[in-house]
């Protein structure tokens, strides 16, 4: 799996996971989701994400976009 992947599978997990904590736990969960899409805005626009920095740390080859 290439980071690109793993990033946005990670991603994509970790929005369905909020969003379930939310329904089921705590309103307050929703703060995460915009936690999480704030990550992903600020990843869009600078190129950075945390997520493949520690990716890459753990070995997963690297992708086009990270």
């Amino acid at each position: 799996m290439s980071l690109d992947r793993a990033v946005l599978a990670f991603a994509g997990m970790m929005i369905f996971v909020s969003v379930a904590l939310t329904l089921w736990v705590s309103p307050h969960f929703m703060w995460f989701t915009l936690f999480i899409g704030a990550n992903l805005i600020q990843s869009a626009f600078t190129g950075f994400c945390p997520a493949a920095s520690i990716f890459k740390m753990v070995g997963i080859r690297p992708g086009c976009a990270f």
